[in-house]
């Protein structure tokens, strides 16, 4: 049987760290930065990790 591809796009937008869990970055962050508050955007800074039914669509796209 062939190896699986990786899904391209996944892989530019999602990591796997070491104990398997997927990071993502948060939406809602590249327009009007004037209509959102200092504090929404700190926190659409920070990464934040894929959950549920999500995190096991992901985890087939990028087999490493």
């Amino acid at each position: 049987m062939p190896k699986m591809k990786t899904h391209s796009a996944s892989k530019k937008r999602f990591k796997k760290n070491s104990a398997g869990k997927i990071k993502r970055s948060k939406a809602y962050k590249r327009h009007h930065a004037w209509a959102k508050s200092t504090k929404q955007g700190r926190d659409l800074r920070s990464a934040t990790y894929l959950q549920g039914a999500d995190e096991k669509n992901i985890s087939k796209l990028m087999p490493y």
